[in-house]
Parts: structure tokens; sequence; C-alpha cells
């Protein structure tokens, strides 16, 4: 059985990992354990690397803000604005903006599309909506630039309400963002008679972006109709999920996680229309099983993207989870050898990242005794569940993470 799982475990490298496949994917998704280390995003750059030059994948996506990452977006694509500008205020998430990987995948990206066609560049997005664990932005970035697109281009007399009553029924951004929400249903707005009205004009909205693509084919360019879809997606995402907040119910917070998912989800299928798409994202958000998180001493069980965009893909999506050994300026030590991590760790030349094969993997297991769950002192570090191997493509291990390739978060 060790030669079995020995077989299983390759370099890291875009060939490997297409073999593991029966065909080339539509969308690529490679997850990450925990959030925040550097050490874990070099497989992940030179992988994504390969896929772009060798294999013709032109978008890039990560677990940041779609609306932020429009302008990380218009720096690759275009040469807008400045490195340093996009790195400030293009990502969501603490721990991008100061990651050195992420700032040279930006800049790698960006180098790559100088003098390319359009067609040949690649494209930078944030599939994750505006939100945080602390709460939800506003909805007025959304609703007003899909307003104003649509403004701009059909009958006045088709448009819900005019731009003065949007602004009057949006109020103040701070009622929307209010963190104490988050804990306390009664804080949220999401379900006052001013949410309400939003969320039958956000339906028009996007009701007449869909009555009128043969027009706004003609009267403006792919991506300005690209974004605008982007918009009605954020928009009513926003809304739905302000009104879960508000929510008092037993089930407000599995609501509000596979909401959040199903934004992910969304944002992902749009990219795929464009072109095949590398993502990369917690395991959490990419398995095809269900996803698990304790909340207020309670499991929390959902439907991930990635197990919402390959119900619809099929073989098309394809999941890497990415496991680690130790993370010891975490307290993750050395992982039991009774578990899927202390497998992989035991296995000998494997000190730079490995892919593994996890169905071949699960197949070397088979007949014997079933690895069993990690358990991690770490609450932000997520072990492989050994149940979800037969549903996993393949597995990047990590076997030590130092701590010189901890972000500074």
């Amino acid at each position: 059985m060790a030669t079995g799982i020995r077989n299983t475990a390759h370099a890291v490298d875009a060939a490997a990992v297409l073999r593991l496949l029966p065909s080339r994917p539509r969308i690529l998704a490679l997850g990450e354990p925990t959030h925040g280390e550097d050490a874990l995003l070099a497989p992940r750059d030179a992988l994504f690397r390969q896929l772009v030059e060798e294999e013709g994948y032109r978008t890039v996506a990560i677990e940041s803000d779609c609306l932020r990452g429009l302008a990380v977006d218009d720096y690759v694509t275009w040469g807008r604005g400045s490195l340093d500008e996009v790195m400030e205020r293009g990502f969501s998430h603490e721990w991008f903006n100061v990651s050195a990987p992420n700032r040279e995948l930006v800049r790698w990206m960006r180098e790559f599309n100088e003098d390319r066609p359009l067609s040949e560049r690649v494209r930078f997005a944030g599939i994750d909506g505006p939100l945080e664990m602390t709460g939800a932005e506003s909805p007025r970035h959304a609703l007003t630039a899909l307003h104003a697109f649509l403004a701009a281009r059909v009958d006045a007399g088709l448009l819900p309400c005019a731009a003065p009553e949007l602004d009057r029924l949006l109020g103040a951004d701070g009622r929307w963002s209010e963190p104490a929400a988050m804990r306390d249903p009664a804080r949220s707005v999401g379900r006052s008679a001013e949410a309400a009205r939003l969320r039958l004009i956000a339906d028009d909205l996007v009701t007449l972006l869909d009555t009128q693509t043969p027009l706004l084919m003609e009267a403006a360019a792919p991506p300005e109709l690209e974004r605008a879809r982007l918009y009605g997606r954020t928009a009513t995402g926003l809304l739905r999920y302000h009104s879960r907040t508000a929510d008092t119910s037993p089930a407000r917070m599995t609501w509000l996680v596979a909401l959040r998912d199903r934004m992910m989800a969304a944002n992902l299928l749009a990219l795929a229309e464009r072109g095949p798409v590398l993502v990369h994202a917690h395991n959490g958000h990419l398995q095809r099983e269900l996803s698990t998180i304790r909340m207020d001493g309670r499991p929390v069980r959902w439907w991930s993207a990635g197990a919402l965009v390959g119900a619809r893909l099929g073989e098309r999506y394809a999941f890497l989870a990415t496991a680690l050994g130790t993370l010891r300026h975490r307290g993750v030590d050395v992982p039991p050898p009774d578990t899927l991590e202390g497998i992989l760790y035991a296995l000998p030349g494997a000190d730079g990242p490995r892919v593994v094969d996890a169905r071949g993997l699960a197949d070397a297991l088979a007949g014997g005794t079933p690895p069993v769950p990690r358990q991690s002192p770490y609450r932000g570090y997520a072990p492989l569940d050994p149940a979800h191997l037969a549903r996993t493509d393949g597995i990047v291990f990590v076997k030590d993470v130092p701590e010189a390739g901890r972000a500074h978060t």
C-alpha cells in the first residue's frame, strides 16, 4: 500500500494536475485550508502561471469583493491606475492587499498582458460579494451603477424609479453596514419598507437588463454589458443577504453562509461563459461536499460555491484541495499518522509541495483502516475531511509552512 500511495504524489505543475482530470475543465479551482499564509500561495502562483501560459486559461479569480476587483481588472487588462493603488483598494479581505505573492501575481498579470491583443489577455476577478464576517456593504454602488447604465441606454419610461428616489430609499450607507447587525437582527435594515421596495426595484432593473439585451448589445461594449450584469447579481444578492441578516429564525446563519456562496457560484458561472477560469478560495467554498462551520457552538451546514458550480458543470469543474503538514507558528504540529495529512507527511522525498491524485489515494487506502479526521488546535485551519477524498480531484500538499512565509496581517 505504501508504494501505491507514493505513486499518487508528484511535483506540482500544470501537466501533473491535468493528468488527474478526464479533460481540461472550464473552471479549475484550487482551495486553501487557511487564510493569510503566503507560503501557501507560492504553488498557486506557479501553477496558475503555467496554466495561463501553456493551457490558455484567461481569468484568474480569487475570494475577494467582486466590485473592488474591477479596479484590479482595469489595471491588469488595460493598465489603468497603478499597482500600489489597486493593491490598496482592489481587495476586500485584509490578507490580500498586504500579501507579497498577491502583489506579485497582479504585477505578473499586467506584464503578461503588455502588447497582447485583448482576446489573449488574462483577466482578474473577485468572486465574493461585498461582504465580511462583520457584515455586508450597502447595495448603493451596485444598484446606482446598474440604474445609470440602463438610464443612459433605454427608454426612461421603462425604469422602475428615478435616480433621486433610488438615493432616498438607500439612505445612509452606514445603516446597511452596521456591524452589530450580524449579532442582533433587530439592528439590520434588511426587512425595512425601504429595503423591500429596493428588492423590487433591483429585480425590475435586472429584468430590464435581460429583456433589453438585443438593444444593449448594440448600445454598449461587451465589457460594459458584462459589468452591468455583475452589478445586477451583486445588488440582488446583497439585498437578499441583508434581508436574512434581519431574520430571527434558527435558520438565519445557514441562510447567510448559503447566500454568500450562491453569489460566488453565480459569479464563477458568469466568468466561465467568457472562457476558462482559474479560481483560488478557501477549501470550504470550493469543495463538492457539504461545507460545515461552527457558529455560536452549533454546526452550520451549506452547499458551497464549488458544490453549486459542480452540479451545473459536472466534469467541467475540477477541485484541488490544499492540505498542510505543520503550521507551527499557529500551534499546528506534525499530523498524527492515522490522518490523511499524517499519511502524506510520511511520504519520502515530499519536502516540497506535491500534487496528489485524491481518487488514487482513496483506492490505495481502500480495504485498510480508514484515516481519521485531523483535529486542529488553531481554529483558522480546516483539515481535510477523509470522507471527501473520493469527491476531490487532487490535493496540493505543503509539508511544512515556515513562519517566514506568513502574511503580515
